[in-house]
């Protein structure tokens, strides 16, 4: 079979068989779905949402389930090079979802499996892997009145794309991110098993996968905690000129108990001037809503910070008991007077907010454009040193896109997974999400690439203590410096679940001819 394969790996004229047919009969497959090396595939499996990489493979896989997703993998194991990537929704930024000259395997492909379970007076949804959380939010409360704790702001993303990584929205200061709510996965290892696993089942695994970069396993069903969905949302903007004074709000917000707090919070960087996308017009929510800049003390400077929260209630609810419930939230907090926002939205319509931002910028063809994105945490110690360095200075003029900036609690995170957070109980996401004109010049996308990078190292020359999130590095000692002390269990887990780094291969941790691979192939002669 190996003899078969190598035309097809080692011909770099051609870079693929004639057909997807000829590649499952090279590889021995026999799948339940489908292999394309048509180009239109290969192509759109060669390019994410960020952009910036186009990187072709071999082919696109269509996996009917967990099944064909194991057939690949020990395929490619018994190859001398291939590899093999999960791909979702491709909402990667750096080409994370990327294979190349490997295997994609296209998750969205995959047969629906959806299931709602009860244990031990606990109600979880059982999802597959590839499911939309936009589809799983449509049909828990259409159909049962429930919904997951934790989401994300946008939910055009799957199921396990967003489990590989973390998972953060609003909700992620009470219940913490999705990876700390979900029970059980099925997962295809490296090694082309499949195995479920749970705290108290195949628990290394478990741990290993949640937030793990895809690099242990290929998620293929989750099972998510679920709660009773409410009918509707106060979604509230309140504006603030001084970051120490927003930031000690949403602090004390989001350490407040559950019943004395909201339900979300968040907050965002604006510029303070008539920019339409970036400036303060992005502030209000409901139409014909204005921002009255003259509320805003005269020592106001270029930036000005919105802290975003949201109150759910029932449509049995007296309008006036969930005035005064707001209204007692509220008090205390030293926003801007004049400058607060409202909007009454339903449950579905607030967490799909970003869908109508989506479908503006589809239709202002900015959304194909690059989206040269950057993702943080940040430790709450040096929250004021970022903003300075960073939001007041560099970034004054705005991104092109939102900058949010938010409080997270480290109590909310499970230690035992793969994601690495800065020191301290509190930190701060900072997600910088900008977006190009349609078409930009190569120049303009190198030059946000690069000021991204600028931004990497004011945090290390200041000594900001930070970690990136949805880490992308090019080099075995940056990945070092990102784990930290967590490296070595990083490795030992790589050498559990997948020895000879098939998986994941554009995050660009551990190559197929790495030393891990090596010692493991010594072992199995």
């Amino acid at each position: 079979m190996i003899a078969y394969l190598e035309p097809f790996i080692q011909d770099t004229d051609s870079r693929r068989p004639h057909d997807g047919s000829s590649l499952c009969e090279a590889l021995e497959l026999q799948l339940q779905g489908g292999v394309s090396t048509d180009s239109r595939d290969t192509g759109l499996a060669g390019k994410d949402f960020g952009g910036l990489h186009s990187i072709t493979p071999l082919a696109l896989v269509r996996p009917a389930g967990a099944d064909d997703v194991a057939k690949v993998v020990k395929s490619a194991l018994q190859s001398s090079n291939l590899t093999v990537a999960a791909r979702g929704n491709g909402h990667s930024i750096n080409g994370q979802a990327m294979a190349d000259q490997g295997l994609v395997v296209d998750m969205r492909a995959m047969e629906d499996h959806f299931r709602i379970v009860q244990i031990n007076g606990l109600t979880y949804a059982d999802v597959s892997g590839g499911a939309l959380w936009e589809d799983v939010l449509k049909r828990c409360v259409s159909s049962y009145g429930l919904a997951p704790r934790s989401w994300t702001d946008y939910l055009s993303l799957t199921v396990g794309g967003t489990l590989s990584n973390g998972g953060v929205s609003g909700q992620a200061f009470r219940y913490g991110p999705q990876i700390s709510n979900v029970a059980e996965l099925e997962v295809v290892t490296g090694k082309g098993d499949i195995l479920i696993c749970s705290e108290n089942e195949n628990s290394e695994l478990f741990f290993s996968v949640l937030g793990g970069l895809g690099q242990f396993g290929i998620i293929t069903r989750a099972r998510v905690l679920l709660q009773p969905a409410p009918d509707m949302v106060r979604w509230i903007r309140l504006v603030y000129d001084e970051f120490e004074t927003f930031a000690g709000d949403a602090e004390s917000l989001v350490r407040r108990p559950e019943g004395d707090s909201f339900d979300y919070v968040e907050g965002f960087v604006f510029s303070n001037n008539d920019d339409p996308l970036t400036g303060r017009s992005t502030v209000p929510l409901a139409s014909g809503a204005i921002f009255d800049s003259s509320h805003l003390p005269e020592t106001a400077g270029s930036v000005l910070y919105c802290l975003e929260v949201a109150v759910h209630y029932r449509n049995n609810d007296q309008v006036s008991t969930v005035d005064t419930d707001i209204e007692r939230l509220l008090s205390g907090l030293g926003y801007v007077k004049g400058l607060r926002f409202q909007v009454d939205l339903s449950y579905v319509q607030f967490l799909s907010r970003v869908k109508r931002a989506e479908e503006e910028a589809i239709a202002n063809g900015v959304w194909d454009a690059p989206h040269p994105w950057l993702n943080l945490f940040v430790s709450k110690s040096d929250i004021v040193n970022f903003d300075r360095a960073v939001f007041k200075t560099l970034l004054k003029n705005g991104v092109g896109g939102p900058m949010l900036v938010y409080p997270l609690l480290r109590s909310r995170w499970d230690s035992r997974t793969s994601v690495t957070l800065p020191e301290g109980e509190v930190f701060y996401l900072v997600a910088l999400l900008r977006f190009t004109p349609p078409n930009p010049r190569p120049a303009l996308v190198d030059k946000l690439v690069e000021q991204n990078r600028e931004i990497v190292n004011i945090c290390h020359v200041n000594c900001i203590d930070f970690k990136l999130y949805l880490p992308h590095y090019h080099s075995e000692k940056e990945w070092k410096l990102h784990f930290g002390n967590q490296w070595s269990r990083f490795v030992e887990r790589k050498t559990l679940f997948d020895p000879m780094a098939i998986l994941a291969p554009r995050q660009k941790i551990f190559a197929r001819d790495s030393l891990i691979s090596k010692r493991w192939l010594q072992k199995q002669t």
